[in-house]
């Protein structure tokens, strides 16, 4: 309909001319009646079918418009007969441009619709038809600014979304539920980055004639039996990391016996920093003492359950003395710190023993706070008969004058045992009992801020999963970059 450049018009698109002409005279009022009422007749018999039985014209024709009259019309004479007007072709009926409406803008595809039926009627002419007729009358309109669905007049076909039995859209057959994510751990935690990169870098010089002897740099385990739920993890430091040594650290995580007869037992160890083969003498720590209690568990268990801390604790101190007696026997000193915990897989037996030799650490978080419960040992951190460094008002002793003494011909060269540590607690729901290695111990004694973030992650009612519980055991402290071995107890 555009008069500017373009190709040709069509010859159906010269009425704006025609209508519009200034130089044409008026042609006057039209012969035929051309109201409002009319109008409607007229749009009515062109798109509703039989909406013409009242001017009597056939099903499937269109009426005249008032300037394509007939000349049979024109003179009075009725119109040809319905069986001469099936005979004849006849041209499809040509919309009045009178009744047309400007075109509306154009709608952004919609998404596909389902499909009507063949027999349903088209939209009347002039009418935009509702880009989604599946939508509920009523329904907010999901594409803000589109202009409102027209309703529909009396007597016109009933959008499709309004006829019986037509579908109103998809099915919903479940619902998602979401759970919100724990907070992602921190690569470290505290004033400043450690020095180390927090992953690998080197590893250690392997022995083409004794692979066996390699030790993984990170080992995990856990378990769930009785009341309680177990997570294990022992990884190597970040300095061994970058120096390409071993991890002097080992693990064992056993269980013996089936059922609620069951004992399951944690055994760490940590190899002498100075020691040669200190990964070695860590492992045969952790196998010789499960040997021990492997052979003693139906024992141990019954003692457990009885409560016979006496006889545990005796029978413990004798298994642990073997165990590291054979390490100094092959080596002259003490060459690893041992670390162990047994668990009944009883539910009702609430006991949990802690026993071992060594520098570590034993843990209870309790009400999300966190208690130091590592049993001590008479006249740990002085030498038996030596003097204190101070006296009780602060004032520094100055009798030891530095000057090195010779060791007496008359006392034993046997080197001093490493003092036992034994301690049985009561577990409560919801406690988290765990047991570590130096390498974790002394960065949660000294350093507020992982005990913090380690009492926040751990205080929730389940515990987590194997990797959730390698990434809070791995969370750094600038200063402490030994290995870290831990053994966390969740109870029910």
């Amino acid at each position: 309909m555009s008069q500017q450049g373009g190709g040709p018009t069509r010859q159906d698109d010269d009425w704006w001319g025609q209508l519009y002409d200034e130089t044409a005279d008026d042609t006057g009022p039209a012969p035929a009646p051309d109201s409002l009422d009319d109008r409607y007749a007229s749009a009515k018999r062109t798109t509703v079918p039989g909406g013409d039985e009242d001017r009597g014209t056939p099903q499937g024709s269109s009426p005249p418009l008032p300037d394509q009259r007939t000349d049979d019309e024109a003179s009075g004479q009725r119109p040809p007969s319905p069986a001469r007007r099936d005979a004849e072709p006849t041209a499809p009926p040509v919309p009045d441009p009178r009744l047309a409406t400007p075109a509306a803008p154009t709608d952004p595809p919609a998404p596909a619709r389902t499909p009507v039926p063949p027999s349903a009627p088209d939209a009347p002419a002039g009418r935009t038809p509702d880009p989604q007729p599946d939508r509920p009358p009523g329904d907010p309109d999901p594409q803000p600014g589109r202009p409102p669905a027209v309703p529909p007049m009396p007597g016109w076909p009933a959008p499709p979304a309004e006829r019986p039995g037509t579908p109103r859209g998809p099915v919903v057959t479940g619902v998602a539920h979401f759970t919100p994510a724990a907070p992602p751990t921190p690569d470290y935690v505290g004033s400043r980055p450690p020095t180390y990169a927090p992953e690998p870098t080197a590893l250690p010089a392997a022995d083409p004639e004794e692979l066996g002897e390699l030790v993984p740099d990170t080992v995990l385990e856990g378990a769930r039996y009785g009341a309680c739920t177990l997570r294990a993890v022992s990884l190597r430091g970040d300095s061994a990391r970058y120096r390409g040594e071993a991890r002097r650290d080992a693990l064992l995580v056993a269980r013996f016996g089936a059922g609620e007869q069951a004992l399951v037992l944690v055994a760490m160890a940590t190899g002498a920093r100075a020691a040669p083969g200190a990964h070695r003498a860590a492992a045969e720590a952790c196998r010789w003492i499960g040997q021990a209690v492997g052979r003693s568990h139906e024992r141990l268990a019954e003692d457990l359950r009885a409560g016979r801390r006496g006889d545990l604790k005796s029978g413990l101190n004798r298994l642990t003395d073997r165990t590291l007696g054979k390490l100094r026997a092959a080596s002259g000193e003490p060459t690893a710190s041992l670390r162990c915990l047994l668990l009944p897989a009883d539910p009702d037996c609430r006991t949990r023993v802690f026993f071992g030799a060594g520098e570590g650490g034993l843990f209870r978080l309790r009400d999300g706070e966190w208690q130091d419960i590592e049993p001590t040992v008479p006249g740990e951190g002085t030498a038996s008969g030596a003097l204190p460094a101070e006296t009780p008002d602060g004032d520094r002793l100055t009798m030891d004058l530095g000057i090195p003494v010779p060791p007496s011909p008359y006392e034993p060269a046997e080197p001093p045992q490493t003092p036992f540590r034994f301690r049985a607690v009561i577990a409560r729901p919801g406690d988290v009992l765990m047991m570590c290695t130096s390498g974790l111990a002394d960065p949660l004694r000294g350093e507020a801020t992982l005990r913090a973030f380690l009492g926040r992650r751990w205080s929730r009612a389940a515990a987590p999963g194997l990797a959730g519980f390698l990434a809070d055991t791995r969370t750094r402290v600038k200063g402490y970059a030994d290995d870290r071995t831990a053994a966390a107890v969740w109870e029910a």
